[in-house]
């Protein structure tokens, strides 16, 4: 009995020290091997040894440690839910941003051991940036050379920060990601893809006044569209009523155009004062009152 616990001991030791000795590289993916914490390189002792997919052997005390080399996405926020920065003019304002970064297969040593948490170092990193590109960011200058570029200006000069970058909101991105592949480069073992500002919230004391100014422009724009079609509804009952008296002055015009023939007939004839005088008689008999005009 006691041999067969040692055996089966020795069996489950086994297993797990085979189980050890294999390790699986997941597609778009690579590893790299650490042995008592020195890292597997290749023969000229600068370059860290990589596995690629599939799987693959290595010595039971050795770590594989598992790299995405797909394009990564960083929400900057964190569990807080949005970070807060200072603009130019002490607005505060509060942003929700997104890293996008790409490891780099030859500095691979840099982002696995260079840092102790690289991940959270990078979050910093660019936390810090973004935070300074925004307390300095300021719009490109419109020329002042036309009537038009002047007005840019003055309007510009007049702008608060916060409208300033949601409006500009690529152009920090764009300044951010060249100010990253100017400095910063590969020296932390990624390439750095680029940094969305997916939205920008006012501070808490103008979230207010925003909601304001925007329920008076969406109840003046239906103010406008309601006075918009009642103008709309004049001009075509005038148009349609333009159409109704051109149509009965036609008439009339055609009544009294036959009517010129029938009297200018008579006349040729030589019996128009009799159609005259019949017609007088039986407008007199039905008059109720008559006027009588004296000599």
């Amino acid at each position: 009995m006691f041999l067969m616990g040692i055996l089966i001991g020795a069996a489950v030791y086994g297993a797990y020290v085979l189980s050890r000795c294999f390790f699986r590289v997941e597609e778009g993916h690579l590893s790299v091997l650490t042995s008592f914490g020195a890292a597997r390189t290749e023969t000229d002792g600068k370059t860290l040894r990589t596995w690629g997919p599939g799987l693959h052997r290595k010595l039971p005390w050795e770590k594989a440690h598992d790299i995405p080399m797909m394009e990564q996405a960083l929400e900057l926020a964190g569990e807080k839910g949005g970070q807060t920065a200072m603009t130019g003019d002490g607005t505060v304002l509060r942003f929700d941003s997104t890293l996008r970064y790409v490891p780099v297969r030859d500095s691979l040593g840099h982002f696995l051991f260079g840092l102790r948490a690289p991940v959270e170092h990078i979050t910093g990193l660019f936390s810090c940036l973004l935070r300074n590109e925004i307390a300095n960011f300021h719009a490109p200058a419109a020329g002042p050379e036309t009537v038009s570029g002047a007005l840019a200006a003055t309007h510009q000069a007049g702008e608060n920060s916060y409208a300033l970058i949601r409006r500009e909101r690529r152009l920090l991105s764009q300044r951010i990601e060249a100010f990253c592949h100017k400095e910063i480069g590969r020296k932390y073992g990624v390439q750095f893809v680029g940094v969305d500002l997916t939205d920008v919230l006012p501070p808490d004391e103008l979230d207010s006044a925003l909601n304001a100014v925007i329920a008076a422009q969406n109840e003046s724009d239906a103010a406008y569209a309601r006075a918009g079609a009642e103008c709309q509804q004049r001009v075509l009952a005038a148009a349609r009523g333009v159409e109704i008296a051109r149509a009965r002055a036609a008439a009339t015009e055609t009544e009294i155009l036959k009517l010129g023939e029938f009297l200018s007939e008579l006349d040729r004839q030589n019996t128009l004062h009799l159609y005259v005088s019949r017609r007088r008689s039986e407008v007199m008999s039905e008059s109720r009152t008559v006027y009588l005009k004296g000599q």
